[in-house]
């Protein structure tokens, strides 16, 4: 009871401490697919193989709704600690490669994600992709506007030139 308890309480924290967690379900995968499924989320998740009754109470307790009447068969969540978008990536690619994962929906900012959302996050670009197209778009409007700055001076010093050799001239 005592580890029951301790693992409703660890999972709560999960919960809680998530920016995002996406519900799977993984029936018929092999202990090393997992480990590797694992591997290529531990940057920005931990995935948690849990009873689904303890999961329940789990998302109770940190106030997630978001998974009820979700909670059947072999589930695992994958719980967010960094970006979503290559949490959900990388879920989509493993399931591409073990079509026994199945992502079944998700939770992000407060909101209940299901699994076509979850695919569409995991259609965005990463947050470093989206920051390089801002970041080049905000260049892109600096110099714009540099040169709208410097197009009159330019053109100031183009005819200062033009009447100074023609005073010169005469």
């Amino acid at each position: 009871m005592a580890n029951k308890e301790a693992t409703v309480a660890e999972l709560t924290e999960k919960f809680s401490g998530s920016n995002a967690v996406m519900l799977t379900e993984y029936r018929g995968l092999t202990v090393g697919q997992l480990k590797e499924l694992r591997r290529s989320i531990s940057a920005d998740a931990t995935y948690a193989v849990a009873k689904n009754t303890l999961l329940k109470i789990a998302a109770k307790n940190a106030g997630v709704t978001a998974f009820d009447g979700q909670l059947a068969g072999p589930t695992a969540m994958a719980f967010v600690h960094g970006d979503a978008v290559n949490v959900a990536k990388a879920l989509r690619d493993f399931a591409k490669a073990n079509p026994l994962l199945v992502v079944k929906s998700g939770y992000l900012d407060g909101a209940a994600l299901d699994a076509a959302e979850v695919k569409k996050l995991a259609d965005l670009d990463s947050r470093e992709v989206l920051l390089a197209k801002a970041a080049g778009a905000f260049k892109a409007s600096l110099y714009k506007a540099a040169y709208v700055f410097q197009a009159p001076l330019a053109q100031a010093v183009r005819t200062v030139d033009a009447l100074r050799a023609k005073q010169e001239g005469n």
